[in-house]
């Protein structure tokens, strides 16, 4: 029986360095977690630089936002484990 993968996009930005130790620790933990990752760069899209340049970097998990600035791993964990659990 196959599990659900969730989708993890991260919004990020060029020279953000908070934004580059999030995608480190997100591409880290995807093969390991079994999630997919989408990550977005935001630089140079109007809306996108409106929506999320003051809270980079901005991590969603299924469309819900889940962490700004920082990925809490254990967090990020626990929230998968339900997010692919059947039923």
């Amino acid at each position: 029986m196959a599990s659900t993968r969730s989708l993890v996009v991260v919004y990020h930005a060029s020279g953000c360095h908070l934004c580059e130790r999030a995608l480190g620790q997100l591409r880290a933990l995807r093969d390991e977690l079994g999630f997919e990752l989408d990550e977005v760069a935001i630089d140079g899209d109007p809306e996108l630089e409106e929506r999320y340049r003051e809270w980079l970097p901005v991590v969603e998990l299924d469309g819900e936002r889940l962490f700004t600035y920082y990925v809490h791993e254990d967090a990020l964990r626990r929230r998968l484990a339900v997010a692919q659990s059947p039923g």
